[in-house]
């Protein structure tokens, strides 16, 4: 039958031992990336073999690219950490993933690759109507930002939460989880075109930071209470500013430092408005919780099959283009989220055989 010759032939074809990757080799810029064939990940025991359909472009690989990330792997190592994929092999007989199973991770780096392996508990099936892009683009940013307001912030309905750089990846979904999660949004962002991204994002308000004065419009647009959460992934000159935006009780989510400095807060303006400065990291945390990290996950994609969230894909690169869109990233000329997709996405190197030719297709249809 055609069903038998078509397994016959996935059954002798033979994956290739070389695979297309972005490769650094020493701590500099991303225009120092290489693009490689190198030998395909060999398999470990409990890993699973997935051939990459879309990485996401996130602010920590282009730290890690320049050494100025907390961990620093040894050289030559593959950059890129969210990545979304079709499973190809697991090493394990037991396990609980099959060849043509669509799945989503967060790794340390080796995304940016056609193939990666990872341990089969950290991967994540993509659920049902959720596109593989869109899934690549949600691990880090959603699960940043959810983890920010509900774990860390404890945002309540009806509180107002002030975004700060609300049109990149981290912020745009910060706006979206907060009003998914009841709060009145401000959204601030540097230009006109980052601000009509964050309205539509579905910002209730939005002030251009770089125009204005921000304590000044944030105590008119909250009748001089103040804004009970801010959620910072920026840091640089405009955190002591937002810091004075502050209700009493609020709570200032440090996220990251994409202006490039370091902020340094005066101790005082936390005990005057006896609010609370909140470290968020939430790679570390899904390592001490891995259980809570998955059901935060699952509540993600709950409120992105109910249209709460929507995608944030502005922008698709090559692979041999990745070091294009870190250095976008990396001068803020992105809006919302950048993944990257292999050349041969969407030409799985081993697919199904045992499930039904319409389902593999619909897989592909999804990317």
């Amino acid at each position: 039958s055609c069903i038998f010759l078509e397994r016959a032939f996935i059954r002798a074809r033979r994956m290739p031992e070389q695979m297309k990757a972005i490769v650094c080799r020493k701590w500099g810029q991303p225009s120092e990336l290489t693009y490689e064939s190198i030998n395909r990940p060999a398999l470990r025991k409990g890993e699973v073999l997935v051939q990459v359909q879309a990485c996401s472009v996130n602010y920590p690989d282009m730290l890690l690219v320049a050494g100025k990330y907390q961990a620093k792997p040894e050289f030559p190592f593959i950059p890129g950490s969210d990545v979304a994929g079709i499973v190809c092999k697991a090493a394990d007989d037991d396990s609980m993933y099959s060849p043509g199973d669509r799945v989503m991770t967060s790794i340390p780096h080796g995304g940016f690759a056609e193939y990666v392996s990872c341990p089969e508990n950290r991967l994540i099936p993509i659920p049902e109507g959720m596109s593989l892009k869109s899934a690549a683009a949600s691990m880090m940013v959603h699960g940043t930002s959810y983890y920010a307001l509900k774990q860390r912030a404890k945002l309540k309905r009806g509180e107002t939460l002030l975004v700060l750089g609300a049109a990149g990846g981290c912020g745009m979904a910060a706006v979206m989880l907060g009003k998914a999660m009841g709060a009145k949004v401000i959204a601030a962002a540097s230009t006109q075109e980052k601000m009509a991204a964050a309205l539509k994002a579905g910002a209730d308000e939005v002030v251009q930071y770089t125009k204005v004065d921000l304590k000044k419009t944030v105590k008119q647009l909250t009748k001089k209470k103040g804004v009970d959460v801010i959620f910072d992934p920026v840091g640089g000159d405009f955190a002591q500013k937002a810091v004075r935006c502050m209700a009493w009780g609020g709570r200032y989510l440090v996220i990251g430092f994409a202006a490039g400095s370091i902020p340094k807060i005066p101790a005082n303006l936390l005990l005057l408005k006896s609010c609370a400065l909140v470290g968020v990291f939430w790679g570390a945390w899904v390592k001490r919780n891995p259980m809570g990290a998955l059901q935060n996950m699952g509540e993600i994609a709950q409120m992105m099959q109910e249209g709460k969230l929507t995608d944030m894909v502005s922008k698709i690169y090559s692979l041999k283009d990745t070091w294009q869109a870190l250095d976008d990233l990396k001068n803020r000329r992105v809006i919302g989220k950048i993944v990257v997709i292999p050349e041969a996405a969407g030409k799985p190197s081993l697919l199904i055989s045992n499930k039904p030719q319409s389902q593999k297709q619909l897989y592909l249809s999804k990317l």
